[in-house]
């Protein structure tokens, strides 16, 4: 017959191992040896030189200065057995320890930081002044969000894609409508204009990448591949190399003439919101609404690296003129970059809203343009945030549509051209009258904060 077993609680349980234990040791007291003060000491002091060594001989040397600028100064005598500057600062010298020595070693080395703190604190640069920037032209005449723009490589028009399927051309002097181009059957989402031929580009919702031959104003050539809507586009500067990317989370490389897909640049996991391309490597850089950025051998067709630092999705991306550096745009932050390797250098925090589009100039003023209708703009290298705009509204639209989906500099950089969701294509330039004391930087040498880890 089986017995029963006595069911306890859990705490008379853990009190029984307790005591169990406590009586184990307890038979344990007495038996080590009496602890030997002045061996204990000799431990304590060889094991204080061992690891703070270099701290003492600082103390020693920073004492032996100290009080050599007080004899200076006055008939102030140098410390205790100490005969001249020479012996205080031998960097053999040894300092025993004692209380008193790591007193005073704890009290100097806190001025020596506190003196390293203020002295090496790094600062952030002066930035460059630049000047303000204001609205000069509006221009309408689309019927819908105007989504894309592009600046002739001869500075003499721009073109424009919009939701109503219309590309238009512009005089960039005056602002008039010079042609306007039909065939999309979706919105217009990106173009881009060739330096080495007469060719538009144009891709948009529809799957569509056209080739257009501006001497006759007709498409003449397609690009068939994309699965699903086209959303960026960029050419190569040397050779007839055409880059889209979008929806279907992939960039393809074409060549403009052949129109075959050399390559489809897979790896990100959702939309491709932005592809650059430039001559040097690397050279095809894609942000994603995947949050991520990757930089791609345009000969292998492979990805090189994946930036990983935004937090929320990439929705543009632009290369420097001048610096072989671009930066990302992000609803976190704006994020700078240096090539080859897609080193981080800074991030340009502050405009707080969704970031759909940047530019920059030779001049290094950077500006990113938010889905509120906000402009931030600032100095490239010190990433100071040295004026912002709100886009005005046109009368007839609500205030809802004052978001900025594109920008760009013209080639001289003295023009900013914005498309918004107003239906117009509005134009800034800088002030001519603004000096620098009539519009003083309002800056101050804060200390640069680095990240906690």
């Amino acid at each position: 017959m089986v017995e029963d077993v006595q069911k306890h609680s859990v705490h008379t349980l853990i009190f029984r191992s307790l005591k169990r234990s406590h009586d184990m040791f307890l038979s344990n007291q007495g038996i080590l040896p009496q602890v030997d003060k002045k061996a204990d000491k000799v431990r304590h002091t060889i094991k204080a030189r061992d690891f703070y060594g270099m701290v003492f001989d600082d103390v020693k040397k920073m004492q032996a200065m100290k009080h050599l600028r007080e004899a200076e100064a006055g008939p102030n005598p140098l410390p205790p057995g100490t005969d001249n500057l020479e012996a205080a600062t031998n960097e053999n010298a040894v300092v025993p320890y004692t209380e008193n020595a790591v007193a005073v070693r704890g009290q100097s080395n806190t001025q020596n930081q506190l003196a390293n703190m203020i002295k090496k604190a790094p600062t952030m640069p002066k930035p460059k002044w630049h000047s303000p920037w204001k609205l000069y032209r509006v221009i309408a005449g689309h019927l819908g969000w105007v989504r894309c723009v592009a600046v002739e490589p001869g500075n003499e028009w721009f073109a424009t894609g919009a939701a109503d399927r219309i590309i238009k051309i512009w005089d960039l002097a005056s602002g008039t409508l010079k042609v306007s181009l039909t065939g999309h059957v979706s919105t217009v989402r990106g173009l881009a204009v060739s330096a080495r031929h007469p060719y538009l580009f144009s891709c948009g919702e529809d799957r569509q990448v056209k080739c257009w031959d501006l001497e006759y104003n007709k498409v003449i050539r397609h690009y068939h591949g994309h699965l699903s809507a086209v959303y960026s586009l960029a050419l190569h500067p040397t050779i007839d190399v055409l880059l889209s990317a979008g929806r279907d989370s992939t960039a393809r490389v074409w060549d403009m003439r052949t129109k075959a897909n050399i390559h489809t640049l897979t790896g990100h996991t959702h939309t491709v919101a932005k592809v650059i391309c430039q001559a040097s490597e690397p050279q095809v850089i894609t942000g994603s609404h995947d949050t991520t950025i990757r930089l791609w051998d345009l000969a292998a067709g492979k990805s090189i690296c994946t930036l990983t630092n935004h937090k929320k999705s990439v929705r543009d991306l632009v290369f420097h003129p001048a610096l072989n550096m671009f930066a990302s745009g992000s609803p976190d932050n704006i994020k700078q970059w240096k090539c080859p390797d897609g080193k981080f250098i800074q991030n340009l925090s502050g405009h707080n809203a969704i970031i759909n589009c940047l530019a920059v100039n030779a001049e290094s003023v950077l500006v990113s343009g938010g889905d509120n209708g906000t402009m931030h703009f600032w100095d490239w290298r010190t990433g100071y945030n040295f004026q912002r705009l709100q886009a005005p509204v046109q009368p007839g639209s609500m205030d809802s549509e004052a978001g900025i989906f594109s920008m760009i500099f013209d080639n001289s950089g003295s023009r900013l051209i914005t498309t918004e969701a107003d239906k117009t294509i509005k134009i800034y330039k800088e002030d001519d009258t603004a000096t620098e004391e009539t519009h003083p930087i309002n800056w101050k040498p804060d200390i640069i904060k680095r990240r906690k880890f």
